[in-house]
């Protein structure tokens, strides 16, 4: 497989914003149609990235296009929007986007490291049906190994600063006091569930109220918190009576509209949802604050000043990594050579030659350990040198002289 093959294909915050993007989101029925369309179209290795902030397609593939006529097949927006808007990235430039969005560098909020566990989970959903091949699962496990060593070594991701986080501070700019304000939180997925204990942690209220629609992982959360739940049936006379409304749900259309809130007490809505789970017309409502994740990205604090002074030892970290993949990759072009000189290194304690310098007796067995070794070193030299033949010769020449052999 040749790198140029590798392809990134995505929309992001950069030049969308959540309108657009929701209409690219793809959810987990849409990400199957879209496997298996790839399956009929010869495209063995791939994932679909679809969070709030981005939809991205890895794959390999012979050209963009494919991939981008199989994502837009399967999502609301047309493909000549998406190619108006879209990011096309081949080979080391898509290398080096993959390893930059699992460290957070890319991320709308500078060092996010949610980001990390949608990558896994967009990855085993594609494992599971077998669309991870040698290929991409040694990058991604590189770019994962990437990640930890720059969420370990440096201050990228440390502080709070996030999306859920952004919330929080966002209802302390527009409220003062929350000892008497309900609030119904509607989704109890990993955002939702981030922001709930942010809620808890940070305005000290357990005045909340959780719906979702498999209620167990809404019950599940509440007597984690001490938190009170409703049914879906309830949602409307939840919302009448909330102040404060935290929509993140991954409902493909709204699920709270500008008209159940036209006559209702002054509220703060916050959409943490891709696409938009809330009207965006609300807005338009005098009594109502919405904001969604666009807005709550342009809140910062003091620690993304801090996030942005570690930048440049997160790109060494990961230019050390990357070096590490493309070094992997190029051996994988001398793999059949390597396998039969470990092949034949065995089949040489059979050579009539080789046996005629031993007494019978003294026929020594293969050594694995030194067979191994004159394969590693003359790996080292293929790489340096692009000599495979040579190389070949001299590793033979390197276990005969073994000492176990002298």
């Amino acid at each position: 497989m040749h790198l140029s093959q590798f392809f990134v294909i995505g929309i992001n915050y950069k030049k969308t914003d959540a309108t657009i993007r929701g209409q690219f989101a793809v959810n987990a029925d849409q990400y199957n149609s879209i496997l298996q369309k790839a399956d009929a179209m010869g495209i063995n290795e791939l994932f679909v990235l679809s969070t709030c902030n981005r939809t991205e397609v890895y794959a390999l593939a012979f050209d963009a296009d494919v991939l981008i006529k199989l994502l837009c097949s399967e999502t609301t927006g047309s493909a000549n929007t998406f190619k108006n808007l879209c990011y096309i990235k081949q080979g080391q430039e898509a290398i080096e986007h993959i390893f930059s969005v699992g460290a957070g560098l890319d991320s709308q909020i500078l060092g996010d490291y949610e980001i990390v566990g949608q990558m896994k989970l967009a990855v085993k959903f594609s494992r599971e049906k077998g669309f991870i091949g040698t290929f991409i699962e040694r990058l991604f496990n590189t770019v994962l190994q990437s990640s930890k060593e720059i969420k370990n070594k440096t201050a990228l991701s440390g502080g709070t600063v996030s999306v859920s986080f952004a919330a929080i501070q966002f209802l302390k700019q527009n409220i003062c006091d929350f000892s008497d304000k309900k609030i119904v939180l509607l989704g109890t997925g990993k955002i939702g569930k981030n922001t709930c204990k942010n809620l808890v942690d940070y305005l000290h209220t357990t005045n909340i109220t959780l719906i979702n629609r498999t209620e167990e992982k809404a019950i599940e959360l509440a007597t984690e918190l001490k938190l009170q739940t409703a049914s879906m049936d309830e949602l409307d006379n939840q919302v009448a009576a909330a102040d404060i409304i935290i929509v993140a749900t991954n409902a493909e259309e709204a699920v709270i509209k500008k008209s159940s809130l036209i006559n209702s007490n002054p509220k703060i809505l916050i959409d943490l949802s891709i696409p938009n789970n809330i009207e965006t017309s609300v807005k338009e409502l005098d009594h109502i604050i919405l904001a969604n994740v666009d807005d709550l990205s342009k809140i910062n604090d003091a620690t993304l000043q801090k996030r942005i002074d570690e930048v440049p030892q997160a790109k060494a970290i990961i230019k050390k990594f990357m070096n590490e993949f493309y070094e992997w990759n190029c051996l994988r072009k001398y793999a059949p050579v390597l396998r039969a000189l470990k092949e034949k290194l065995h089949d040489i304690h059979t050579c009539n030659l080789f046996l005629s310098a031993f007494e019978y007796d003294e026929i020594p067995e293969p050594n694995s350990e030194f067979i191994q070794k004159a394969v590693n070193n003359m790996a080292i030299k293929m790489r340096r040198q692009h000599t495979p033949g040579c190389n070949y010769i001299q590793a033979i020449n390197d276990y005969i002289a073994q000492p176990v052999l002298a």
